[in-house]
């Protein structure tokens, strides 16, 4: 695990000085100093910093092959590197260390990037200069679990991990993108292709590129397909979840250092908790609740006997700590669970260098309850399920009546049954009533935006594109192939990857693996997503390593307080002074958020997701566009336990 970066830019002759500068920007990513390394030469700068993790002797980066013309840096992991090592072995070529990232370079000499790309398993972000073509060449893994972004602009091309890096390139400029605003509202997350600033790209999962001279081209070598098996038996069906997420479990331990696991009390991290069984677990909790995390997680670490480790979070924390949490996640990100994340991951970093998490499960096996889980009736339940085994062209013509009529006790749950979801599915951004938004509706945020920020855009015209890629399967699986592309994409994994590494910390997500996927994908909607569960099958084969008590428990996520937080007057005085500062006022109609601030904090609404939502894009805005060399002087630095473990020398 580490940072990469790289720039093609004619007009910088200090290439050397600029790549350092760079690499110094995500030092977080690689504290490693000894490890961490560059290559210039008259046309291409590329820098790295490491995290040790594979061959912590003699995996520093960048490599290059036996003759000195093709240089890589890379981020991740590939777990599969032993077996490909021996192939490209016996096939000639020569090795100077035992790392991962020497796989990859040889294996793109031997295989070329597509031929690469379809033996490899991991999560990873890599690039190469091919000195034989004049070209960068780069990769993203099948998920987009590794960041990787990129920025065309008059003669400078820049890619990378993170974009803070990128304001060190002399002929990069910061400006917003306005057009980002909105969908923020919207969804929490920006869920455009393009950031939140101007000409910087999410470079796409499941896709490498080629930048030679000027023609820049992109290829897809991966991506979700369903082809459902309805021959294999439940039993039969139970045993291939098992066996691939154990085998999955056991290839993400691949490391030279210590793995520990995150463990809540839900079943997907309880499963693989139990099915690695490492030395430390770790959880965290709230001290104004709403729920308790902790008391069933450590509850299933004693039934395991595995070392628990856990740590509460007040107030008082999170808000002295947000914005930095904002500062790494380069864009702003209202998720509420970023918070625990942020305590949890440097938790975890006093023990273990790598830990796994159970980020995935519910794409991959339809645990959301948006697909279709809005109400308790059981009767209501029964119908929903039998109508939703109608024909599709009879079953959404009954979605279309269903729209029409007036509110009715199990109205939404017979309704997301028969509809067709590309008219109306709105992935995480709507709670469990459909018909009621969890966050803004395009209406709502046009209503709090100054006129130049406002648009068309709604949450479910994101997602037209990639509907259409899937519109032949099975209703819930297009479902989950939205939520895969777009909340897992660029709400989940950004979060997940940017604030662990925040922390010098690496995780890893293995449900995320092209087997498991590849396998989930042949399970029928029904036995994943029925009137018993949700997860329903994938529950089953859990509760082979796990008492029913936890293979049963219903989706929680990280449950985050912030309702009783925005109710407190402390609080609510820090946040209010925010939204009155004056700049705010060229973004939003001030007086209307600070009315939507005033009403939720007296009781009149709950509009805790819409004020935090405000109060994240501000926080983030301040820290990137009022006061970038503040921010930077201040937050541009490795995270105190992690600095003491570079003092003392204990990192590899």
């Amino acid at each position: 695990m580490c940072g990469i970066i790289a720039f093609r830019d004619r007009e910088v002759l200090d290439k050397d000085i600029t790549i350092q500068a760079m690499m110094k920007m995500i030092q977080h990513r690689g504290p490693n100093q000894e490890g961490s390394g560059y290559y210039v030469n008259d046309q291409a700068a590329l820098g790295f910093r490491r995290l040790s993790i594979i061959d912590l002797k003699s995996g520093k980066q960048p490599i290059v092959n036996e003759d000195g013309s093709i240089v890589i840096t890379f981020n991740g992991e590939i777990y599969n590197y032993q077996p490909l090592r021996r192939q490209l072995l016996d096939a000639g070529h020569t090795f100077k260390s035992e790392a991962d990232t020497e796989v990859l370079l040889h294996g793109y000499e031997e295989w070329g990037m597509d031929g690469l790309l379809q033996r490899v398993r991991g999560m990873f972000a890599f690039l190469i200069w091919d000195d034989n073509k004049k070209a960068l060449l780069g990769a993203r893994d099948f998920f987009g679990i590794k960041p990787l972004y990129y920025y065309r602009k008059g003669s400078a091309f820049i890619v990378g991990s993170e974009i803070k890096s990128f304001f060190k390139e002399p002929n990069f400029t910061a400006e917003l993108n306005e057009a980002a605003v909105k969908p923020f509202l919207m969804n929490q997350y920006n869920d455009l292709k393009e950031t939140f600033f101007k000409g910087v790209y999410r470079f796409p999962a499941g896709h490498w590129f080629q930048l030679q001279d000027d023609d820049f081209q992109v290829h897809q070598y991966w991506d979700a397909s369903y082809k459902v098996d309805y021959h294999r038996t439940p039993e039969e069906t139970i045993d291939v979840i098992d066996q691939t997420v154990q085998e999955s479990v056991k290839a993400h331990t691949v490391a030279d250092v210590p793995v520990g696991a995150f463990l809540s009390e839900g079943v997907d991290s309880s499963y693989v908790t139990s099915l690695l069984r490492p030395q430390e677990v770790f959880s965290v909790n709230f001290e104004e609740g709403p729920f308790d995390e902790v008391g069933p997680a450590q509850a299933l670490a004693d039934h395991e006997g595995l070392n628990f480790n856990k740590t509460t979070v007040n107030a008082d924390e999170a808000f002295r700590d947000f914005a930095e949490m904002q500062y790494h996640l380069d864009e702003p990100d209202a998720n509420p669970s970023v918070v625990p994340l942020w305590y949890l991951c440097k938790l975890a970093r006093k023990k273990v260098t790598v830990v796994l998490s159970g980020e995935g499960a519910d794409e991959l096996f339809a645990g959301y309850v948006n697909y279709g889980d809005h109400s308790r009736n059981s009767f209501i339940r029964s119908l929903a399920d039998s109508m939703g085994k109608l024909p599709k062209g009879l079953r959404h013509s009954i979605g279309h009546v269903l729209a029409k009529l007036p509110n009715f006790p199990g109205r939404t749950q017979l309704y997301t049954h028969t509809a067709n979801p590309a008219e109306y599915y709105c992935g995480q951004a709507y709670a469990y009533d459909m018909a009621q938004p969890t966050i803004f509706s395009s209406r709502q945020a046009n209503d709090l935006l100054q006129p130049k920020y406002r648009n068309d855009t709604t949450v479910n015209s994101l997602y037209q594109e990639d509907f259409a890629k899937v519109k032949d399967a099975e209703d819930v699986k297009q479902m989950q192939y939205i939520d895969l592309h777009h909340f897992m994409l660029n709400d989940i994994l950004q979060k997940a990857d940017k604030i662990s590494m925040a922390h010098s910390l690496e995780l890893r997500v293995p449900y995320l693996d092209r087997q498991v996927a590849e396998m989930a994908s042949t399970i029928p909607s029904s036995m994943l997503f029925n009137r018993h569960n949700s997860k329903d099958i994938f529950r089953r084969a859990a509760r082979r390593h796990l008492p029913d008590e936890w293979a049963k428990r219903p989706k929680m996520g990280f449950p985050v307080p912030i309702k009783s937080w925005l109710r407190q007057e402390r609080y609510y005085k820090q946040v209010r002074e925010l939204f009155q500062e004056e700049w705010v006022s060229d973004i939003f109609n001030q007086e209307q958020i600070v009315n939507l601030l005033d009403a939720n904090y007296r009781g009149d609404t709950d509009s805790r997701r819409q004020v935090w939502n405000i109060f994240t894009f501000l926080t983030w805005y301040k820290l990137y566009f009022v006061d970038f060399e503040g921010t930077v002087e201040k937050y541009a630095r490795l995270q105190p336990d992690v600095q003491s473990f570079v003092d003392q020398g204990s990192l590899a």
